[in-house]
């Protein structure tokens, strides 16, 4: 069929609500390339023959060509993940008015209010506090974009702080008053000899961290959206398992594709240049992050969140189980 004939059937085919465009391609049968040469047409969603109208049944061949359905959702033009957006989406630019900035991860809903709430990392959202150290208290501005990438107190806050999982680290500064003495005594003994030096009394933790996440509440309903940039609607959930393909839309690298590794992984992981912290029951995918996707939700390539991405490295990204992170927070999609 000539370029000219699909200009006919769009004309004639875009009359129908549901259907976006058309083109050439090959007919893809469960998913699989069949090579022949087929008329594709876009849908906006796909359905079953049974739910749809007269008008909407589309023929089953087009000069000779077999037709094709492929669904693409709403088609948009495709912002800069780290300007401003309203309403702000998810697989975009966020930070806590300290951190540099993350990934905005979801929108999710409190299992006993109800309320929409914004999902990202601790360390996104929270400034990677364990709770007791003063990073982060809860009611603190969320920004969109980050701090990183423009976002201001004056003109970006999009929500506040409203609830997070602590992050422990592996050695922590002590508690106890008689070991808060004792590191005075040891500063004040090593400040006759060599002034410039300081003692630090440490407290290990044997503590682990099962998830990286925090919400946020936002300021009105009405700016964020549920859909997450370039995947959509979320479907549901999902287990993870080892070999599934898993993809994410994050602030720095876009969309992403990648495999699971391995499952059940205990490691450390650097929360800052000097300060390690435990992780257990991770999931270890390929690479698929760097820096500025924290937070990003890890979806299935049907769209069943799997996780919540918050580590990685060049070779490898590091998800907590969605499950964990939904519980652990008391919420649900």
């Amino acid at each position: 069929m000539l370029k000219q004939g699909l200009s006919s059937l769009f004309r004639e085919f875009t009359t129908i609500d549901n259907i976006l465009g058309v083109g050439h391609g090959h007919k893809l049968v469960r998913g699989e390339d069949t090579g022949e040469q087929s008329v594709i047409f876009l849908v906006r969603k796909k359905l079953p023959r049974g739910e749809l109208s007269r008008k909407a049944l589309l023929p089953r061949k087009i000069d000779g060509l077999p037709t094709d359905v492929i669904e693409v959702g709403d088609i948009r033009l495709l912002s800069d993940r780290t300007q401003p957006m309203r309403p702000a989406q998810p697989g975009v630019s966020i930070s806590h008015f300290k951190v540099s900035a993350g990934t905005f991860g979801a929108v999710v809903r409190d299992r006993d209010t109800g309320e929409r709430l914004i999902l990202s990392n601790n360390h996104v959202l929270a400034n990677a506090t364990d709770g007791a150290d003063g990073r982060a208290v809860v009611g603190d501005p969320i920004v969109q974009p980050g701090i990183y990438d423009g976002g201001t107190l004056q003109d970006n806050v999009i929500g506040h702080l409203v609830r997070f999982v602590p992050l422990l680290r592996e050695t922590t500064a002590p508690h106890c008053p008689i070991a808060k003495m004792f590191e005075a005594l040891l500063n004040k003994c090593i400040g006759l000899l060599q002034p410039h030096y300081r003692i630090q009394v440490l407290h290990e933790s044997e503590k682990t961290n099962i998830v990286d996440c925090a919400v946020a509440k936002p300021i009105n309903d009405d700016i964020i959206q549920a859909d997450i940039f370039e995947f959509g609607e979320i479907a549901g959930v999902k287990e993870v398992k080892v070999g599934m393909a898993v993809k994410k839309s994050g602030r720095s690298t876009g969309v992403t594709h990648s495999l699971v590794l391995a499952t059940d992984v205990i490691l450390k992981v650097a929360l800052d240049n000097r300060e390690y912290g435990v992780f257990a029951d991770q999931v270890l995918a390929g690479p698929m992050s760097m820096p500025g996707d924290s937070g990003a939700l890890v979806l299935t390539e049907d769209n069943y969140a799997v996780g919540l991405l918050f580590a990685g490295s060049e070779q490898v990204t590091m998800f907590n189980r969605i499950t964990n992170v939904l519980d652990a927070l008391n919420i649900i999609f």
